[in-house]
């Protein structure tokens, strides 16, 4: 039987955004090669998924991030005050077709990736 882990407490920040085949391939390697490192000097941060999908093969790839928080006060202290504005370095932008202007953020209510 699978394993849940209690996850009282974390906080998962959603975010998605469109791009081309070229700009999905180099936004998961600016999010792997320089987003991810930033993160995770971060405290409070604890782990992220990046999620593609194919929209109706019609070469638009849509990107769905979701970082992972141990607090709100984590997320302000990488967000700012309105957590909810969704924080795209102008680099990243310049890969994107469109992106969310805002981020969701849901409590995880069970864990079982482990």
């Amino acid at each position: 039987m699978p394993v849940m882990t209690n996850a009282s407490g974390l906080t998962v920040r959603t975010w998605s955004a469109t791009a081309d085949a070229e700009g999905a391939g180099n936004y998961s390697r600016y999010f792997t090669g320089t987003l991810l490192p930033g993160l995770r000097e971060l405290p409070g941060f604890e782990g992220a998924y990046l999620l593609r999908r194919d929209l109706d093969g019609s070469g638009t790839i849509e990107l769905t991030v979701h970082t992972f928080w141990d607090s709100p006060a984590a997320i302000r202290a990488f967000a700012g005050a309105d957590i909810t504005v969704a924080i795209v370095e102008p680099e990243a932008r310049a890969m994107l077709l469109d992106f969310d202007r805002t981020a969701t953020h849901r409590s995880v209510a069970a864990d079982a990736r482990g």
